[in-house]
């Protein structure tokens, strides 16, 4: 299991059932795929949504992403496959990345700023750590 699914599973409450807890556990891959936390918001910068991308990076509020946005941003085919491992519709699995994405990339980012390098490690490992024995 690697640390992104750990850190994922941690946020999840540990639960690995389908819906949230579920997606949340997909999200390691995820973002692994999409070239880690700052290949994601690349992507997100890359469609038109560096300021949505940015709050969630920030430490002030979060702003809400739509599931079309998510779509739109991530491609039809990554989220087909998110809701084919988590057996729902992709229209409810992009629904779902919209409520839970912004949450995991703030949880990710506590100091306002991407982690470079072995910072995410290093951030992982601690946010894991608040979250099990915190």
């Amino acid at each position: 299991m690697g640390l992104l699914d750990q850190l994922t599973g941690a946020l999840g409450g540990g639960n690995q059932e389908e819906g949230a807890g579920g997606l949340l556990g997909a999200l390691g891959p995820l973002l692994e795929q999409q070239g880690g936390l700052s290949g994601l918001v690349e992507k997100f910068q890359q469609g038109g949504l560096a300021e949505v991308a940015q709050s969630w990076i920030s430490t002030g509020q979060n702003l809400p992403i739509s599931a079309e946005q998510i779509q739109s941003v991530l491609g039809s085919d990554v989220v087909t496959q998110l809701a084919s491992k988590l057996g729902i519709d992709p229209q409810q699995a992009a629904g779902q990345l919209s409520e839970s994405l912004p949450q995991l990339v703030d949880q990710l980012t506590p100091n306002g700023e991407v982690p470079q390098g072995g910072d995410l490690l290093a951030q992982g490992l601690n946010l894991l750590k608040g979250k099990l024995f915190g």
